[in-house]
């Protein structure tokens, strides 16, 4: 089952490496044990439960304490000095506070009154799980009382565990601490004379956290204190859904090497990396620098985002950084960085957080409710668009995205099953040794004694399978990609990446010229249009046995070029093809453009065709976004989606060709797509809207939420469909610049209806109403207020309003579920292969339904859950199927698929009093199955408006 980065991952019992402490005369060694524990973890449903309650609502603070952040106030108040040995106190590591005052008399301790945040000691109660409250005993205690020295009063205030833990890394604990963190005064008042000592103090969840808003001024801190020889530029890349700086930080020499590796390094590596191989094989170049590159893309995963504020403070402000970690012998040895010597050879770029808005907040998903790190490949999100752009510009050779929590202390290379579109060869070997570094320092400096790495560790279940997360979307521009899986939250695990951080530098260092020729290799093979064999023996099967590439008749896995064209008579959604071609642009895929027309394999294609020539660098990420994809069925656990497969799940044309060198002649680069705009001609009155793509959606809710009429043709036309959209011209040409839209004149020889606007409840997941709220619905907050329901969570709440005649529309098994156990369709059942399965399946669409209006009766339709029906009652009509074919399974992970061949997909039934549609298939998936959405909008026009 899908099971990646679960939010609870205590649970999780894996194959480690334990290391045990032995004491010689050579001093500690941490020494491997070979001993391996295998047990299954949580699953994605778990996950789901605990994302689905995620408020994007700030905590009050419980204890409502009042920030004493002003100088100005405390100067008033306190007339006497309150010293302690720290200021700082931690949620997740008891602390003792020593205070003194000298009040100039000496005070009776009995009418001494101690405050915090202007409450008693005694108010500050530690958290009850069991209550979920805080009611538990104080966690402010004095640890030795107070008492007078003269007119001195000492004491010892101990602060400690909130939660009664060191780890907040559970849930709902990461939920809980943002509201407590603030700054409190520390007081204590004499009442016999009113006099006051104060002293203002920071409760933090740990000592190096910062919320969103206090990154900005901690980056201006740094900025401030580095050392005058350090480059450093901050740059906000973009804004994320609410509107919050994306902030990117670059650390190296100078100037002059970052602009030089930019412009000059790497055009040449993306074009010719050969070159540059010679010049480093011959010693030609000299002084030249490689990026390594941080992230952190789940915010709640917190010190992802606070060690690289460390980790950049250290290599700002200091000469040199000692750190320890274990030899090739696991012996305990020290490493004496020269920061100057990393910067002569090393550039840093920094995305403190993928995900603003979930930093505010302190949730893992972005204000859309998706969790970005699914979403990096599939680019439906502000954030990865912002993100992947970045990795792309710069190529790095080393990129860590920084996680939690997995109690072993993760890092990877992943298991089996591995992108075929990688060249896998030229990054495992390193990608090991660097996890080795890593994680050796970062044991050897802490308080953990162990690590373990997924390939060497795991059997499968980690896999590198998808692009979806932001290190294996990295492997695709010649990475060495890590997703590190700190332990725990506290400074601890903190800390431990910090040193991580450290050990991955310090091999890059020690391995520059490898890593960076192995990286040009990666570029060069693609250029070349080399299908490497090395790449065939590390592709296994479950059994690990080498199954190479899924090359099928062709002698090569990839294709010589692409070809997307976007004339009507050779593609059916052109707007697709448009962005999908600023999609690869923003991947760092060229694209070229017919500037006349070729006749490729037969068939002649017109000027303005897009071409993609797959002799280039970025050759394995283009082949993984436009063919159709693998099967990972043998493996028994997957970590996510693998399906990629655009021309099928966005729903477009796009042919290939295994013809070398056909198309030099004919194209030239494309730098911007411009997506023209619809093109209205004729004298009608009315004109007919093809409903061909999600643009003709977006238009129709216009012009609905505008009041202006709509009608649906319910018979087909002399060169229009039954489905299709019939408007005004006038209102037409008011929108025609804001969509491309596939139009032609009405002739009134068809019988019409008038449609009613959809007024929709989401009564499912976030991702759900996104692609309502894409698709231009108007999503209402209340089921009374509805006409419509959309649910994909089997929401209960919503059978008393479909009893009473209220068109619902189920997506996926939940939902399933809800009808039959509620009744809702007599002799209606359904199935499932297995829960969070994955499948791009060859179906069959009925012809004689609104609801297929637009579509192929061939098309190839994506299940995620392995959901099928297989009851369906005598009333209800039958609208998609799967193919009964013996290679209806394109591609994905569905164990025991052939359960799923020939099973119905979707229904829709009018016979009980309300309108029920079902569909097997999650149709909103992550936003990504495009192509379906508009099986829902048409099931949605047609609930609304009470089609038959």
């Amino acid at each position: 089952m899908f099971k990646r980065g679960l939010g609870i991952i205590a649970a999780l019992l894996v194959t480690v490496s334990v290391f045990s402490t032995n004491v010689s005369g050579a001093g500690i060694v941490k020494q491997p044990n070979t001993k391996k524990i295998s047990v299954k973890g949580s699953d994605r449903e778990k996950e789901e439960k605990l994302n689905a309650g995620t408020s994007f609502i700030k905590q009050d603070n419980p204890f409502k304490a009042k920030s004493s952040k002003s100088k100005k106030d405390n100067e008033k108040s306190s007339a006497i000095e309150l010293k302690v040995s720290t200021s700082l106190v931690s949620m997740t590591e008891s602390r003792v506070v020593e205070v003194e005052v000298d009040f100039g008399y000496s005070p009776d301790l009995g009418k001494l009154e101690w405050t915090f945040g202007e409450k008693p000691f005694s108010e500050w109660k530690k958290y009850d799980s069991t209550t979920k409250s805080y009611t538990g005993s104080s966690f402010i205690v004095f640890s030795e009382s107070p008492t007078v020295e003269g007119t001195t009063v000492k004491a010892k205030i101990q602060f400690e565990l909130v939660y009664g833990t060191t780890d907040l890394s559970g849930r709902p604990l990461r939920t809980l601490y943002p509201a407590l963190i603030d700054f409190y005064n520390l007081s204590v008042k004499d009442l016999s004379t009113g006099k006051i000592a104060e002293k203002e103090m920071r409760l933090n969840v740990y000592d190096s956290y910062h919320t969103y808003d206090e990154l900005k001024p901690a980056l201006d801190q740094i900025f401030a204190e580095a050392n005058s020889n350090r480059y450093l530029n901050y740059e906000a890349i973009g804004k994320s859904v609410e509107g919050r700086d994306f902030h990117f930080v670059v650390l190296a020499k100078d100037n002059a090497s970052v602009n030089k590796y930019l412009n000059d390094t790497v055009p040449l590596m993306l074009n010719n990396p050969k070159q540059l191989q010679e010049m480093l094989s011959k010693g030609k170049l000299d002084n030249y620098k490689i990026p390594i590159f941080l992230n952190n893309i789940h915010p709640d995963e917190a010190p992802g985002i606070d060690a690289q504020i460390d980790i950049l403070r250290m290599l700002a402000t200091k000469d040199a950084i000692e750190y320890k970690t274990l030899d090739k012998d696991n012996k305990e040895t020290t490493v004496n960085l020269s920061v100057d010597n990393l910067l002569d050879n090393i550039i840093f770029v920094m995305n403190l957080t993928e995900n603003p808005d979930g930093r505010y907040y302190n949730v893992r998903q972005n204000a859309n409710g998706f969790d970005v790190n699914r979403d990096n490949g599939y680019q439906t999100q502000i954030e990865s668009q912002i993100l992947v752009q970045q990795i792309a510009k710069w190529n790095p050779v080393s990129f860590l995205d920084l996680h939690g929590f997995v109690k072993g202390f993760l890092l990877e290379p992943c298991t089996p099953p591995h992108d075929p579109n990688y060249e896998y060869d030229l990054l495992i070997d390193s990608m090991l040794e660097q996890a080795e570094a890593m994680g050796k320092a970062g044991i050897t400096n802490t308080k953990y004694d162990s690590y373990v790495i997924p390939y060497k560790d795991y059997g499968y279940g980690w896999d590198d399978g998808a692009p979806a997360y932001t290190a294996t979307y990295a492997m695709h521009h010649g990475a060495l990609g890590h997703t590190i899986e700190m332990p725990e939250l506290n400074q601890d695990s903190n800390n431990a990446v910090v040193y991580a951080i450290l050990g991955s530098a310090k091999y890059v260092l020690d391995n520059k010229d490898k890593l960076f020729f192995n990286q040009l290799e990666y570029f060069k093979r693609g250029i070349e249009g080399i299908d490497s064999k090395e790449v065939d023996k590390l592709l296994v099967n479950a059994k690990g046995e080498s199954i190479g590439r899924p090359r099928t008749e062709r002698k090569s896995f990839f294709p010589e070029y692409y070809i997307l064209p976007v004339d009507s008579k050779l593609q059916k959604n052109p707007m697709e093809v448009y962005k999908v071609v600023e999609y690869l642009l923003r991947n760092s895929v060229k694209v070229e453009k017919m500037s006349s027309s070729a006749v490729v394999d037969g068939t002649t294609y017109p000027e303005g065709t897009y071409v993609v020539n797959m002799h280039q660098a970025k050759r394995g990420y283009a082949n993984m976004v436009l063919y159709k994809g693998y099967d990972a069925s043998d493996f028994e656990e997957m970590y996510a989606e693998i399906v990629m497969n655009f021309p099928a799940l966005r729903g477009f044309d796009v042919y290939s060709t295994y013809a070398s060198g056909i198309l030099k002649a004919n194209t030239e680069p494309v730098w911007k797509v411009t997506i023209p705009n619809t093109q209205v001609t004729g004298s009608s009155d009315q004109y007919v809207i093809r409903n061909s793509s999600n643009d003709v959606v977006k238009a129709v809710n216009k012009l609905l939420s505008q009041g202006k009429p709509v009608q649906i043709a319910l018979t087909d036309g002399n060169s229009y469909k039954a489905g299709d959209y019939i408007v005004s011209k006038v209102d037409l040409q008011k929108i025609r610049k804001d969509f491309l839209l596939d139009v032609t004149g009405f002739d009134n020889a068809v019988k019409i209806m008038q449609l009613v606007q959809p007024k929709v409840f989401a009564a499912g997941s976030m991702e759900s109403k996104f692609v309502l709220q894409q698709l231009g619905f108007k999503v209402v907050n209340n089921l009374s207020e509805s006409n419509v329901i959309i649910d994909d969570s089997g929401n209960t709440k919503a059978v008393s309003h479909i009893k009473a005649g209220k068109a619902y529309i189920g997506l996926g098994s939940r939902a399933l579920s809800l009808v039959k156990k509620n009744n809702l369709l007599p002799s209606f059942d359904y199935g499932i292969v297995g829960s969070y399965y994955e499948g791009l399946l060859k179906s069959k669409l009925t012809k004689d339904s609104l609801i297929t209006s637009g579509y192929n009766e061939d098309e190839a339709l994506y299940v995620v859950d392995g959901s099928y029906i297989k009851s369906v009652p005598s009333t209800s009509k039958v609208i998609a199927k799967v193919d009964s074919s013996s290679d209806f399974f394109i591609a994905g992970w569905m164990p025991n698929h052939n359960t799923i061949k020939g099973k119905t997909l979707a229904i829709t039934d009018n016979s009980q009093g309300h309108r029920i549609s079902l569909f097997a298939n999650t149709l909103t998936n992550k936003a990504h199955p495009q192509n379906s959405f508009r099986l829902l909008a048409n099931t949605i026009f047609n609930s609304a408006s009470n089609i038959e």
